[in-house]
């Protein structure tokens, strides 16, 4: 796919031979077109797995949502109320129908999925962004200092550091750094309490949910850099600045990270959605205000259209950053001679 990109591009970065023609840029327009066409298919088909997979759970959301003490009576009419007695195919139409327009539907609670999901899901973006951030500094900085020294004791520790965190589930992690940093040493809060809006009440109770979110994935991310910097070093032209005697640093910064971007853009796009699934479990842990436990909460209530939704939102954001990936990936690799 993003060899399919890079065709449309004629050179990306300083350097290139000329500047890309209207024609190139209408080609790279289409090329990006088809590809958000291709993921929205497979969005689609996860969302409708998603409607079957909740048919299949015991029970159904009326049963889920009823009062105690309730009749037979009771519970047929809501389950007419929430569509439970049509076709799970004519209820996943009706409910993708809406979907373009942003109309998630209506919970089994009667609340306006998007009004469910617009209060928690800027707190898992921020949740999940900081821990990408972090993920790409300290990934980069890592991969580098261990690159640096081939074969030494630096690289060989950097190395099994990273093999080691990223065997570790985040909920392990996370159990971890409360463990040190709450109860023994009483540095950083465990839980997290809110503001009257709803969003974290101090930066600190970020700082252990993006740690226990970002470790894994760093550990991934610098076997990534460690690898695409060490193919890197082979090619001829790194050769060549060797030969013209310029600085170590200048040859990391204009000759090894260039050439490695792309290959660094897609190990942290493929970390957006480990990011965003490690999310839900972490936000449980910390008790962070996040999509965890509406997602944790539509499950119980076999909610079709809440599962649905987070599924639905989460997806988007995952395939924005992969089509940002697959740009720079074409970008990097179209100015590269």
């Amino acid at each position: 796919m993003a060899g399919a990109l890079t065709e449309a591009v004629r050179r990306g970065p300083a350097g290139g031979d000329e500047p890309r023609t209207a024609p190139a840029v209408v080609r790279l327009l289409l090329r990006v077109a088809g590809v958000l066409a291709r993921r929205a298919l497979l969005l689609a088909l996860l969302l409708a797995f998603v409607f079957a997979s909740v048919e299949l759970l015991p029970g159904d959301a009326a049963n889920a949502t009823s009062e105690r003490g309730e009749s037979a009576a009771d519970l047929a009419e809501r389950r007419h109320l929430l569509g439970l007695d049509r076709p799970v195919l004519a209820r996943f139409g009706e409910w993708m129908t809406g979907l373009p327009t942003g109309d998630l539907g209506t919970s089994a609670r009667g609340e306006p999925v998007a009004d469910l999901l617009s209060r928690p899901f800027p707190n898992t973006l921020l949740l999940g962004g900081l821990a990408l951030l972090v993920t790409l500094v300290a990934s980069v900085a890592l991969g580098c200092w261990a690159a640096a020294r081939p074969g030494g004791r630096t690289d060989r520790a950097v190395s099994a550091g990273a093999t080691g965190v990223l065997a570790l589930p985040e909920f392990v992690v996370a159990v971890a750094l409360v463990l040190v940093f709450a109860l023994w040493t009483d540095w950083l809060p465990a839980v997290t309490l809110t503001d009257a809006d709803g969003s974290p009440a101090s930066w600190r109770m970020l700082v252990l949910p993006v740690l226990a979110l970002a470790i894994p994935q760093i550990g991934w991310n610098v076997r990534i850099v460690r690898a695409a910097l060490a193919d890197e070093a082979k090619a001829p032209h790194l050769e060549t600045a060797v030969l013209d005697g310029l600085p170590r640093h200048r040859i990391f910064t204009h000759h090894l990270l260039p050439g490695a971007l792309p290959t660094v853009a897609a190990g942290l796009a493929t970390s957006t959605g480990m990011l965003l699934g490690g999310a839900v479990v972490v936000e449980t842990i910390f008790n962070y205000p996040g999509i965890g436990s509406v997602l944790a909460g539509a499950v119980t209530d076999r909610d079709s259209p809440v599962i649905a939704g987070v599924v639905a939102v989460t997806g988007a954001v995952i395939t924005g950053v992969l089509l940002l990936a697959d740009l720079v990936r074409a970008w990097a690799s179209g100015g590269r001679t």
